[in-house]
């Protein structure tokens, strides 16, 4: 699993001119399942992320998590992130999650989210989604499930 975290003030998502998730402060993630992709990988990328230390302290270090600042996540499914654009110019995603599977573990990782106490809202899978967002900082984080970085 690749996640994109950016810290936010804000963000949400919308579908056919309708809001269907938000989040204040908290992280916007947008999520790609990789073909391969287990409940290991699920469990490390939502630990991960719920544990991410990037909110100031009363010092402006980055020492706190979501969890203590009262964060919330808007999570949305994103399989683009797993183009490979290493050859030519047009993005392979052969190594991106099937639908049928990616829709399930996605849920899943949500649902990991949820059990660490955060507040989840996402998009809607397989739809076109206007994602906006205010990004506090920047602060953006990547993280892989396979720790290729």
């Amino acid at each position: 699993m690749r996640l994109v975290i950016q810290r936010v003030r804000s963000a949400s998502v919308t579908v056919d001119g309708r809001i269907v998730g938000q989040a204040d402060k908290g992280f916007l993630i947008l999520a790609g399942v990789e073909d391969g992709d287990t409940m290991e990988d699920i469990r490390y990328a939502a630990a991960k992320a719920a544990g991410l230390r990037v909110f100031e302290d009363a010092d402006e270090k980055m020492n706190l998590s979501l969890a203590d600042v009262g964060g919330e996540v808007l999570a949305v499914s994103q399989f683009t992130l797993l183009g490979d654009v290493r050859k030519g110019r047009r993005p392979s995603f052969i190594t991106a999650a099937r639908p049928e599977a990616a829709d399930g573990l996605f849920a899943s990782f949500c649902e990991e989210l949820r059990g660490h106490g955060l507040h989840v809202e996402t998009g809607v899978f397989q739809t076109h989604m206007d994602v906006a967002l205010i990004n506090d900082g920047p602060v953006t984080i990547l993280v892989d499930s396979r720790r290729r970085f």
